[in-house]
């Protein structure tokens, strides 16, 4: 039995490859921090699965990880863990960086120091291209980040092809493009919209406000994307690849097909939006520059043609599919509170 290592196992990505490796097989060792905000909701699934297993820790203590990696000797690492919301970075940037920088470090020493063969997964993020030099972005694209997470992660993806380099470490970078789910925490604008429009739907919420609506990113669906770092895993030898729909759609896109999901009617009011005057049978979904971010990252989108053909990966679900699950999950969810 093949033994798995995964931190940041009750977000987003971490409950889904646990589930996926389970069904492999796996014994599986997931990582929570004693203070999680997130608890262990997104484990429903796994948690009476005699091979998973539960360890407590946290990316800011050296001795325990180390203690961690030489009692379980896991054939596979998944380093997921992360402080991931963009925004907070602004607010607390050395926290953002220990985490997402120095804890891929701890992770890459107590891998080089106790269990040099196993093989590591880093997740790395397109926000290290951030203001992009390339269209679209490729695995040798230029790091330009544009907030403290974006230059947090590129430490960490450098730091991690280093090791590779440096000590003969089996590590790989996953640069995955955003991607999203039921799971996505509720703090995310694409969480925030379709968890919002549910409870409009449902008449506890009267409106909708968002930031930047021009705003692009390349979205795909989480469980797609989670069988591609274990397929990174699988080959004879480590590498780093984009993971991509190679489409872009505007923040305002994604809203829209939510309400339209949802069979709600909307109308536009705020920064840069031409007033319509009011409608009585309509939703207002506002615009405020509160939500902008300091510096913008304009568009991202994914060229996956390496992984496509090494990994033989395709992406499953459509953009229009996921949002619908996404909004058909959040109307169960607020519908079971009432």
């Amino acid at each position: 039995m093949k033994t798995a290592f995964i931190t940041g196992v009750t977000g987003q990505d971490g409950s889904y490859l646990a589930e996926f490796l389970l069904e492999k097989g796996y014994k599986v060792y997931g990582l929570n921090r004693r203070k999680a905000l997130a608890g262990l909701d997104n484990l429903s699934n796994v948690l009476d699965n005699e091979n998973f297993e539960i360890v407590e820790g946290d990316l800011l203590e050296e001795n325990t990880l180390n203690k961690i990696i030489r009692d379980t000797q896991p054939d596979e690492i998944y380093n997921l863990a992360a402080q991931t919301f963009v925004p907070y970075s602004w607010t607390n940037p050395a926290y953002t960086c220990n985490v997402n920088a120095l804890g891929v470090l701890r992770m890459l020493e107590a891998v080089r120091l106790y269990s040099p063969e196993s093989k590591f997964y880093q997740a790395s993020s397109s926000e290290i291209f951030g203001k992009v030099q390339d269209m679209p972005q490729h695995e040798m694209t230029y790091h330009y980040p544009r907030s403290p997470y974006g230059c947090s992660k590129s430490f960490g993806f450098n730091i991690a092809r280093n090791y590779r380099e440096s000590y003969r470490l089996f590590v790989c970078n996953g640069i995955l493009f955003n991607h999203e789910s039921e799971r996505r925490g509720l703090e995310f604008v694409t969480r925030k919209i379709t968890h919002t429009i549910a409870e409009i739907k449902l008449g506890i919420s009267k409106k909708l406000i968002l930031g930047n609506l021009n705003a692009k990113r390349d979205w795909g669906y989480a469980p797609d994307y989670v069988k591609t770092m274990w397929l990174m895993l699988q080959q004879d030898n480590p590498d780093d690849y984009v993971i991509a729909t190679g489409k872009e759609h505007t923040v305002r896109e994604f809203a829209e097909l939510a309400f339209k999901a949802a069979g709600i009617d909307i109308e536009w009011k705020g920064e840069g939006m031409k007033e319509k005057g009011t409608s009585t049978n309509k939703i207002l979904v506002e615009v405020s520059r509160k939500y902008y971010r300091p510096a913008e990252v304009d568009i991202l989108r994914g060229d996956a043609t390496k992984a496509k053909k090494v990994l033989e990966w395709e992406p499953e679900t459509s953009f229009e599919e996921m949002i619908k699950r996404m909004v058909e999950h959040d109307l169960s969810i607020v519908q079971n509170t009432l």
